[in-house]
């Protein structure tokens, strides 16, 4: 078994990113259990779920602090996540920790991530075609708000990845007036609930390490809190390349 210092030293760095963008939890950590350290899929899943969502808590304590947590935009998010991910837990529950179980979840997250590249690539361009785009009627952004959280709910709970750069791509359109600073606050606060869901299923399921969840946690809590704090204030064109060629190696090696 790995040295518990690397876990910590994950934890922390995959944390910070968190904290710093929204982006590069599970789609960094999950794929790091799996390919360095060798935990099962559905193991790396859950672990990575109840990682992000106590490691998250923290985060949105303190965004919510700063008052730059958008709530509403949450609860429509949760309308649909939350349900989404219930019945992705019902599923895994009826074939339980199979090969078949395996191989979907590896699949899943490597489209997942493959997805997520040009979700972090192409954020400048989204942000300002959203901008130029017409205002959509408020009634269309609650019901695609909602269906976000429907593809959210079903993504991260079979990969654990989707709640970062993707949401974040999808409010950035839907919400061209708000903050990244807000939309950053608003997507770390909506994976809270949600992680805690897939993680708590994963873990009646048996599929949680709880040892390398604490190790996990050692680094993350830390990382997260300070990731917040410099949110904005590091070169985002460098950290969006490097997370975005860094994803597709990781996703074509998990396809």
């Amino acid at each position: 078994m790995p040295h518990s210092w690397l876990y910590t030293l994950s934890g922390l760095l995959v944390g910070f990113l968190v904290g710093m963008t929204g982006v590069g939890g599970g789609s960094l950590m999950t794929p790091l259990l799996i390919l360095m350290f060798g935990v099962k899929p559905q193991s790396a899943v859950g672990t990575d779920l109840l990682y992000a969502a106590i490691t998250k808590i923290f985060g949105t304590a303190l965004n919510r602090h700063h008052g730059v947590v958008r709530w509403r935009i949450v609860f429509l998010q949760m309308a649909g996540s939350l349900p989404a991910g219930l019945l992705c837990l019902i599923f895994l529950r009826h074939f339980g920790p199979s090969p078949f179980v395996s191989k979907l979840i590896t699949e899943v997250l490597g489209v997942a991530l493959l997805l997520t590249v040009p979700a972090i690539l192409f954020k400048p361009k989204l942000q300002k075609w959203s901008a130029n785009a017409g205002t959509l009627r408020p009634q269309t952004v609650d019901v695609l708000t909602i269906v976000l959280g429907v593809v959210l709910g079903t993504l991260v709970t079979l990969s654990s990845v989707g709640a970062g750069a993707i949401g974040m791509a999808a409010l950035t359109v839907l919400y061209p007036r708000v903050s990244t600073r807000e939309l950053v606050a608003t997507d770390i606060a909506h994976a809270v609930p949600l992680a805690l869901l897939a993680g708590g299923g994963h873990w009646l399921q048996g599929a949680v390490d709880s040892v390398v969840l604490v190790e996990l946690l050692m680094g993350s809590i830390p990382g997260i809190l300070l990731g917040t704090l410099l949110a904005g204030r590091l070169p985002e064109d460098a950290q969006r390349w490097f997370l975005g060629i860094l994803l597709a190696i990781i996703g074509l090696r998990m396809i």
